[in-house]
């Protein structure tokens, strides 16, 4: 591929087996440190694997800093003794609070999956350190090149906040560029300044050719519902996969109320069957890629640290348009009429969550 000083080589997963087997072969390698942020790490499975290489690089010297959502992955640090024993320092993002906090402080979370490996080694995507990840459809990029420095910045940013409900937010969210070529940005909990969301307003509305969307949950709001159609309506082809039944069949539910809206008006909609979908996605006119933390949905968009790597290589795009084609293959074309016909319950259902969209 051609080489930069930001991304010399990448790699593209799809299949979380492989991709969890090469991180494993990255932490065995290292040198010097090794940084982990991530939402949700199991106490089972793949995460006793992690969990052990990491207390075994720990044990002969390497820096190892894990930074884990409470809710994703829990309050306590008891399954990481090992590592917590062996040097390593082990910090839980934002643990949670009971009362009112419950839905103010402590609905803001740490979303963001980042592996940084000294200072040359980076992974950015969508698995959490799960098992039943394995059976899901999900997309990682491994990075090699000085990128992983911004991501070592990062995450050095988001350990020394791990606790903090408020903070200057200029250094957390600027927007970091490589090369002319790649963009990072990031996403703190705001209502007004939610910067991925308006990244993807104005690819949506530049875009002249295609729109390609992958996303687990799709729960939008009025502006991206507008600048979609508008999209449409200007001639540019938008097609959203989805999974058939995502791991939460409230949000299904609920964001079935506004695909026949959005289909009538042009969208493509394609329904993943094999499992569920968890990749975050975003082809512009096949020349600029956008690969994710954050789902389309009002949570990612306001309560959420999320991350987001814009680029426009066009090696890593070509391989990004082979994934595509597979995703669509195990995909089904969305069927209107078996969505005006879904029973009345579910439609009840819908619109008794819809006043609560925003905490989904």
């Amino acid at each position: 591929m051609n080489s930069s000083s930001a991304i010399k080589q990448f790699e593209l997963f799809d299949s979380p087996l492989a991709l969890f087997n090469n991180m494993l072969a990255d932490i065995k390698e290292a040198k010097r440190y090794i940084y982990l942020e991530v939402y949700k790490f199991s106490k089972e499975g793949i995460g006793e694997l992690f969990r052990d290489a990491l207390a075994q690089k720990a044990a002969e010297g390497v820096e190892i800093k894990l930074l884990f959502d409470a809710w994703g992955t829990g309050s306590s640090k008891t399954f990481f003794k090992k590592i917590i024993d062996n040097g390593g320092e082990v910090r839980i993002f934002n643990t949670l609070r009971i009362g009112t906090r419950l839905i103010t402080q402590s609905h803001r979370r740490n979303h963001r999956k980042l592996l940084i490996i000294d200072d040359s080694i980076s992974y950015i995507g969508s698995p959490n350190i799960t098992s039943y990840c394995l059976r899901w459809r999900e997309i990682a990029l491994r990075l090699e090149g000085d990128i992983a420095r911004s991501f070592k910045y990062i995450f050095i940013n988001d350990f020394n906040v791990f606790k903090k409900f408020t903070f200057k937010t200029k250094h957390l969210t600027r927007t970091i560029h490589h090369d002319g070529n790649y963009d990072i940005i990031r996403d703190v909990p705001s209502i007004t300044k939610q910067r991925i969301m308006y990244k993807y307003l104005y690819l949506i509305k530049k875009a002249k050719k295609s729109v390609y969307i992958e996303t687990p949950y799709f729960l939008v709001g009025y502006r991206l519902r507008k600048m979609i159609k508008d999209a449409v309506n200007r001639g540019v082809e938008v097609v959203i996969a989805l999974p058939l039944s995502s791991d939460v069949r409230l949000v299904d539910i609920l964001r079935n109320h506004y695909l026949g809206i959005l289909f009538k008006d042009g969208v493509k909609f394609k329904m993943y069957y094999p499992g569920n979908l968890h990749s975050k996605l975003v082809l512009i006119d096949d020349s600029i890629f956008g690969i994710s933390s954050a789902n389309f949905d009002y949570r990612s968009f306001r309560y959420l640290h999320e991350i987001l790597l814009l680029g426009s290589n066009s090696e890593i795009i070509n391989k990004l348009l082979e994934y595509k084609k597979n995703t669509l293959l195990n995909c089904k074309n969305f069927n209107y009429e078996n969505w005006e016909k879904r029973p009345i319950l579910e439609k009840i259902v819908a619109y008794m969550l819809i006043p609560f969209r925003y905490l989904f």
